[in-house]
């Protein structure tokens, strides 16, 4: 019983270990929320894509000597509003504005980089994530984005819930719908911002995903997905950061790979469900 505990609450000795549980915390709670979105409206190749396009500020930040957060968030923002003007300008399909924008970003990226003959952990740490590299102002700043970008959901939810299920009634019964597709994008660019130190830009777009999927397999109404992707992100989270700890092993793939197993269970127990009425009634029509 005194090893279990030691092992559940013996990595917290260490302040590293609080601040990235903290900001895995607040990473999960962003991530379930608008990654129901995201699943629903099918727009996983966006988040992504955001993920990706981020490369552009933080680049452009790290040889300007600013500050490298702000750099991506306003790399992801200004391609979430792209994405949103090449669709309606130049009439092409979201995948496509995607596309095009996400390489256009990502190439400014590898661009401006170039002009650098080397590379620093610091800038790094935004590729490939360092969640235990987090510090007191990053936990502020994720904390800052998240608590808005809940408040906002919290207070257009009814809105969101109509676009996200039929924006064309949506525009005929008077909301703005092209106001809150503008939103519904630019909230996945900052959720992607708010987990980018944690997880780093390969692997962000699976904390938007992976939950919310677990999610849909098990419940179907959108507050009920978004609840239990919450709790599935925190239990990826928290497995994922304890076998990182005590195996010595990088802590993003850990918790992305934990996530992965929640889904396989999901998926299993939902066929699992499928198939016992079947059987019952199987049982019953032979009797």
């Amino acid at each position: 019983m005194d090893a279990l505990l030691d092992w559940l609450v013996g990595p917290y000795e260490f302040a590293f270990m609080r601040r990235a549980l903290l900001v895995l915390i607040v990473v999960s709670v962003v991530g379930g929320v608008v990654g129901t979105f995201v699943v629903h409206k099918g727009l996983a190749f966006a988040g992504d894509a955001l993920a990706h396009s981020t490369l552009a500020g933080v680049a452009v930040a790290f040889v300007s000597g600013m500050n490298i957060s702000l750099g991506a968030l306003a790399a992801a923002v200004i391609t979430a509003l792209g994405i949103g003007w090449t669709r309606e300008r130049a009439r092409v399909s979201y995948d496509t504005a995607i596309g095009i924008l996400f390489v256009a970003m990502f190439s400014i990226g590898i661009l401006v980089l170039s002009t650098r003959s080397s590379y620093t952990p610091d800038l790094m740490s935004f590729v490939f994530g360092d969640i235990l590299g987090v510090s007191r102002s990053d936990l502020v700043g994720a904390l800052i984005l998240g608590v808005a970008v809940v408040t906002f959901v919290l207070a257009f939810y009814r809105e969101l819930l109509f676009v996200a299920y039929d924006p064309a009634m949506a525009r005929t019964v008077g909301l703005p719908a092209r106001v809150f597709e503008y939103a519904l994008v630019t909230m996945v660019a900052i959720a992607v911002v708010v987990a980018l130190k944690a997880i780093g830009i390969v692997l962000v777009n699976a904390m938007l995903i992976i939950p919310a999927a677990t999610a849909a397999l098990l419940v179907t109404r959108l507050q009920q997905i978004m609840l239990l992707a919450i709790a599935v992100a925190l239990v990826a989270s928290v497995v994922g950061l304890h076998v990182s700890f005590h195996a010595s092993v990088a802590a993003s793939p850990a918790i992305v790979l934990t996530g992965c197993a929640l889904f396989v269970a999901a998926v299993a127990l939902n066929r699992w469900r499928a198939r016992a009425p079947r059987s019952m009634a199987e049982a019953g029509a032979t009797a």
